[in-house]
């Protein structure tokens, strides 16, 4: 199997694997749908390198509600699975292997026989999880993922047979829940193909009753960390429906609440074989999907919850932590994106002193007009990120680079960034020169309007601060921003007095159009004795 892209994981330890040197750990998660594997190398300082990982679905979850044990051929299907993952783990040097078992193989009435037939066949031994270890390994891996260290937070698993839940207060956690709401046995239960309205509402009404009962107002929180193969599909789907199907991951996907009921109606209207050809959905989880999206519908109603995190690591992780004994700490996604984009520009040979100037030229201008421009204070971080990877298309080739850096930035593997806000900054760094955002691009037209208009205030600013460093020397040390009654007019300071910058204040005029178009009022480039220089002085007039 190839190896994995998944990025490093960096995370604080407790107490060092022995010796000081990598072990190689294989953790394997046998669920009521899927079973699988990840083989890692985890380091004394708490990094984890993913090596491989290698998945199979042979559902032992399938018709256990109604007979109780586990089929012959769901068996069958499982033990070659594992056989597979046991001769990957030992091919790969494998120096530890956890294996756990989650609902199907402890609701099962033959599970303990299962197991000793998985023992015999493939010399693994199985531990056997209770829900509540679920919900806290879940709540392990999210904690190294997302910054959980302060405030209420709710982290939620759903599984083939279970709903895990952990509720948090400033990254410790306060409970654990664990509830026989999984996808396929809700899927059984309720969503027969020919009741399946009916069985909807009254799925739904048993999760909701469930809930009251359950959930507590102290499990009230604003957004839910989620995380297993329904998240996934759901983050994959949203991503499709914004324009963001060409997304990298779906790690960290944001989904409002009232996205996810959208996508539960629409799923729920059609039948098996057109949710097969939904973009985003992996057919092989058509048929349980709706299921697990109604339980997570409900649970986020019940905790109030405005947005869903979608997570792209689960137990595995968890278990891999527990083995090496690392102990995570709150992740600080802010250091690690800013790490990774480092990383990036120096592995694309950026010129870090010309990029690193038009960053801070263009955080000088975003600091004077965004507000008034109409940006969020969030979108600062985006275009420092744009600006400082605006040029790395070079490492292809200068023609089209503009092109050949979204491209870099849209593939590239980012940590702690959205999706929305890699292709964000993947846009904003195409559209430092060239041709202005337009509906025809297929990069820019199928994003949602709030996207769009991101875009297009952020490349506003970078191209104008990009041209006041046209000579590539940071002549421009400063540029001061003021807004007259029919102008907005910017003033470079030079960087010693009597520095020439006519080529450099050639380079800002040029490209002022898209931020006199978002300004709505012209914009002026003002040279230290006073010249000014506009757009249509520079390219309109010769038009």
């Amino acid at each position: 199997m190839a190896t994995s892209s998944t990025p490093h994981l960096t995370l604080s330890t407790s107490s060092a694997p022995a010796g000081g040197e990598e072990i190689r750990i294989s953790a394997i998660d046998i669920g009521s749908n899927s079973i699988r594997q990840t083989i890692a190398d985890v380091s004394p300082n708490g990094t984890i390198r993913v090596v491989d990982e290698m998945k199979a679905a042979p559902r032992l979850g399938a018709g256990l509600l109604e007979s109780g044990v586990l089929s012959e051929i769901a068996i069958q299907n499982a033990l070659i699975a594992l056989s597979r993952m046991a001769t990957l783990g030992s091919q790969l040097g494998v120096k530890r292997t956890e294996v756990v078992a989650t609902s199907a193989v402890r609701d099962a009435e033959n599970g303990k026989e299962f197991l000793a037939r998985v023992q015999a066949e493939t010399a693994l031994r199985v531990r056997i999880l209770r829900g509540e270890d679920e919900a806290r390994l879940s709540f392990r891996s999210a904690l190294a993922h997302f910054d959980l260290g302060s405030g209420r937070a709710v982290v939620m698993d759903i599984g083939g047979g279970s709903l895990e839940l952990a509720l948090s207060e400033d990254g410790l956690v306060e409970r654990l829940v664990s509830l026989p709401l999984g996808a396929i046995h809700m899927s059984e239960r309720y969503l027969s193909p020919d009741a399946r309205k009916k069985g909807l509402r009254k799925l739904r009404k048993q999760v909701r009753n469930e809930m009251r009962r359950r959930l507590t107002r102290h499990w009230r929180v604003p957004r839910i960390f989620c995380s297993g193969g329904t998240f996934t599909s759901l983050a994959s789907m949203y991503l499709a429906r914004v324009g963001m199907a060409q997304a990298k991951t779906v790690h960290g996907t944001v989904i409002p609440r009232v996205e996810l009921e959208h996508i539960v109606d629409m799923l729920q209207s059609m039948s098996l074989a057109e949710r097969q050809t939904v973009p985003g959905l992996n057919a092989a989880r058509s048929d349980i999907i709706v299921g697990g999206l109604a339980v997570a519908a409900e649970v986020a109603a019940r905790v109030e919850a405005k947005e869903l995190v979608v997570s792209a690591y689960g137990i595995r992780e968890g278990i891999l932590l527990e083995s090496a004994h690392v102990a995570p700490t709150p992740a600080d996604p802010g250091e690690a994106r800013e790490r990774s984009v480092l990383q990036l520009a120096e592995r694309t040979h950026y010129e870090a002193p010309h990029s690193q100037h038009v960053q801070k030229l263009a955080l000088q201008l975003f600091d004077s007009i965004g507000q008034r421009l109409g940006c969020a204070p969030e979108d600062r971080r985006l275009l420092a990120d744009a600006a400082l990877l605006h040029d790395i298309g070079y490492h292809i080739s200068y023609d089209k680079h503009n092109k050949h850096s979204y491209h870099l930035i849209e593939h590239a593997e980012l940590l702690g960034m959205t999706p929305s806000e890699q292709i964000t900054v993947a846009n904003v760094a195409r559209y430092h020169r060239g041709a202005e955002p337009k509906k025809t691009h297929s990069n820019y037209s199928g994003l949602d309007k709030q996207m769009r208009r991101t875009i297009k205030r952020l490349s506003a600013i970078l191209r104008v601060a990009d041209g006041f460093d046209r000579g590539h020397a940071s002549a421009v040390a400063e540029i001061k921003a003021r807004w007259l009654e029919r102008a907005l007019r910017l003033t470079a300071v030079p960087r010693r007095a009597n520095l020439n910058l006519r080529l450099d204040l050639w380079g800002a005029a040029r490209k002022s159009n898209l931020l006199a178009e978002v300004a709505g009022v012209p914009v002026e480039i003002v040279g230290p004795d006073g010249s000014v220089m506009t757009y249509d002085d520079e390219v309109g007039a010769a038009d």
